[in-house]
């Protein structure tokens, strides 16, 4: 849509480029209400010559609902490769030529080890994640016995990622002590199938809803880049919303080499900026996590996607890449000027 359509049509009333903003930030600082899918859409049109000051709005939504401190997280692989799936852009397939390996569940105690590591950094949370479809009973026993070891000696939040869940599992990780169950729903109900066949879009949404009635904090988010409409990144950012997440990764494609998304694109810095502040809007008071892909995607500019709605982060290396390192993140955040939170802020 161009700006002069936009002026005709902009949230299907006769509006501004000026009047689009402003009556967003009416609604969602003054009113303290939602947007709907047709003002999200007509913000989403501006050109980037409004992309600063799209940014500069989303900074202050976030501010105004979450503050300024900004959560840190370290992640790590505790099973990596072998996964059944076939999810496009992921190299733990077992479907697809990759380079990654399958391997065995780490110890408990290198899972510990690297949890003090980031504990005495900074981080204030610690995920387990496991390549898998979903967990066994073997899996389930290993990560009890690791979450009450990472409970006993840290003070760190603890969180998993393991797949599709039954609810009596669900129960179990609550019991555990698990705070926070990570579950993606990847992307849009409609862009959904041509990233996946091996599970469905409505599993998914099963296992977070579960996530959320037994006790546990969701965690869903998606990869932004793979082949989406600008509209489908809306329509998945309105879909995470309705399932009132704590937390939502936003993470961008970095194509992977042997799987069928290892030759697109990288996203256009500009539109992985808009994306930020256009979740932020619809999403005034989750937590937003830069996860990854934020390197490739958006390198110097990592600093303005926190200015542009952002408010956490996943430090240190991913699944199978690498990211930015502990101390070039907390470098980051202290130019910026941004507190991050304490663990006591989380509890």
């Amino acid at each position: 849509m161009t700006d002069s359509a936009i002026k005709a049509t902009g949230a299907e009333r006769s509006l501004s480029l000026a009047d689009i903003l402003a009556e967003a930030e009416r609604r969602l600082l003054v009113e303290h209400a939602c947007l709907t899918p047709a003002e999200v859409l007509a913000l989403q049109a501006l050109s980037d010559e409004r992309l600063g000051d799209l940014a500069d709005l989303a900074h202050r939504v976030r501010v105004e609902y979450c503050g300024d401190a900004v959560d840190v997280e370290s992640i790590i692989s505790a099973k990596t490769g072998g996964c059944p799936e076939d999810c496009a852009f992921c190299s733990q397939s077992s479907r697809f030529p990759t380079e990654v390996a399958p391997t065995g569940y780490l110890s408990h105690r290198e899972l510990l080890r690297a949890a003090e590591e980031t504990e005495q950094r900074g981080a204030t949370e610690f995920c387990i994640v496991m390549a898998l479809r979903g967990p066994d009973q073997r899996t389930m026993d290993y990560v009890a016995g690791a979450v009450e070891l990472l409970r006993r000696e840290t003070d760190l939040n603890v969180a998993c990622s393991l797949g599709l869940l039954t609810r009596q599992q669900a129960v179990e990780l609550a019991s555990f002590g698990v705070r926070r169950y990570n579950h993606n729903l990847e992307s849009c109900r409609s862009f959904f199938p041509k990233i996946c066949t091996t599970h469905t879009w409505e599993e998914r949404r099963e296992t977070c809803k579960l996530v959320k009635e037994v006790g546990m904090q969701l965690c869903t988010g998606g990869i932004i880049g793979m082949g989406e409409t600008p509209e489908q990144r809306v329509e998945f950012a309105f879909e995470l919303a309705e399932l009132d997440p704590h937390e939502v990764p936003v993470n961008f494609l970095n194509p992977r080499p042997g799987t069928p998304l290892g030759d697109r694109p990288i996203l256009d810095d500009a539109e992985a900026i808009r994306t930020i502040a256009l979740f932020r809007l619809i999403m005034p008071s989750t937590v937003m996590r830069y996860a990854g892909g934020r390197e490739i995607t958006l390198g110097e500019l990592q600093a303005m996607g926190l200015k542009a709605g952002i408010n956490a982060l996943i430090t240190g290396n991913y699944l199978t890449t690498l990211g930015q390192t502990v101390d070039q993140d907390f470098a980051m955040l202290r130019d910026l000027k941004m507190p991050v939170r304490a663990v006591s802020d989380t509890l």
